[in-house]
């Protein structure tokens, strides 16, 4: 069996990631094309790929191009959120599988015209980088709940700290870039959808800039009457953290307590915390990838959709409405019978 040929479009943080992690730990595939919107990065990470491992890998200006191109049988796209809709019609156009990284859109009425587009050409062609339901804590904790063990889950509390991000990073994108994991993992957990969402605003951490509000505190009520809660807190400057506990009738349990190596020496205990998400969630990524390509080869997808995507980017745009008023919001979406049939 021949490798699947995979491109990839954006080779910023994550897209070199990707592209690093399809050349040297994921099985059946081979990484033939990078495209970024500067070249000198992406030539610079083919020239680094290529030289042992992945000899031939070429660098395209045009995104559409590399997607249209014959010797490209999937695409990871890792491209800026204001590009994606563009860059998957493109795929949709050209049947190519597509792996997606998170916001699938950067609002709900594209996101919507993505799923329509994708159902109408009859094939799952899409699959949204939500790559927590592949990390192997959260996976268990589906596992648990799905039981029933402990019973009808109630409430979900959730930590997500960042170290630091760029100052370009604003509060809006606290919601739609940060926040939108636990959106994903709430509905995902619960198997519902989140009906209304309130986000709050304690006083700024004085290491932000003017009119940045972080952290932010978020509520999600579900269709299924259970609750959600989120922390973010994206300049915590300790580390990166991401923690989660599920309260059910009979029981609770908790992932992200950073069970690795615990140390007593010198009056002190305690243990390394992981700079950023690549660490904590490499596993995750290395499952997620694996599992895309070996789907793609069957001809299917095994992870989140494009209406896991849409219903996302359905729940961001009631928190940034959350996020201006102060108040509560009801996140609209559309029926999911009538959209899929």
């Amino acid at each position: 069996m021949t490798d699947l040929r995979v491109g990839v479009v954006g080779v910023g943080v994550m897209g070199a990631d990707h592209a690093e992690r399809v050349v040297r730990r994921t099985a059946g595939a081979r990484l033939v094309a990078v495209c970024d919107a500067d070249r000198g990065r992406a030539e610079a990470l083919a020239a680094r790929l290529a030289p042992v491992e992945s000899p031939g890998i070429r660098v395209v200006d045009d995104p559409l191009d590399l997607i249209a191109a014959d010797d490209v049988d999937a695409v990871i796209l890792a491209s800026p959120g204001f590009a994606h809709a563009e860059q998957l019609f493109a795929c949709l156009e050209q049947g190519k599988p597509v792996l997606c990284e998170k916001p699938l859109t950067m609002d709900a009425a594209s996101a919507l015209e993505v799923v329509e587009a994708e159902h109408k050409g009859g094939r799952q062609l899409i699959q949204v980088g939500f790559m927590r339901r592949f990390d192997p804590e959260y996976a268990a904790l589906k596992e648990l709940l799905d039981s029933g063990e402990l019973g009808r889950p109630l409430l979900l509390h959730n930590v997500h700290r960042n170290k630091s991000v760029a100052p370009a990073f604003r509060s809006e994108m606290i919601v739609r870039d940060s926040m939108v994991h636990e959106v994903d993992v709430a509905r995902w957990l619960f198997g519902a959808e989140i009906t209304r969402i309130t986000v709050h605003t304690p006083k700024p951490t004085s290491l932000v800039g003017d009119g940045v509000l972080d952290p932010q505190l978020a509520v999600f009520e579900l269709a299924n009457g259970a609750m959600a809660d989120v922390e973010v807190f994206v300049n915590f400057q300790v580390g990166y953290e991401v923690r989660c506990e599920a309260v059910a009738e009979r029981g609770s349990a908790t992932i992200g307590l950073g069970s690795g190596v615990l140390t007593r020496a010198g009056g002190q205990w305690g243990g390394a915390m992981p700079a950023d998400f690549r660490v904590r969630f490499e596993q995750a990524y290395d499952i997620e990838v694996q599992r895309w390509v070996d789907a793609t080869v069957r001809g299917e997808i095994d992870g989140p959709s494009a209406w896991d995507g849409y219903a996302a980017a359905a729940v961001c745009e009631a928190g940034l409405e959350s996020l201006q008023t102060g108040r509560p919001a009801e996140v609209v979406i559309a029926d999911r019978g009538t959209v899929l049939g």
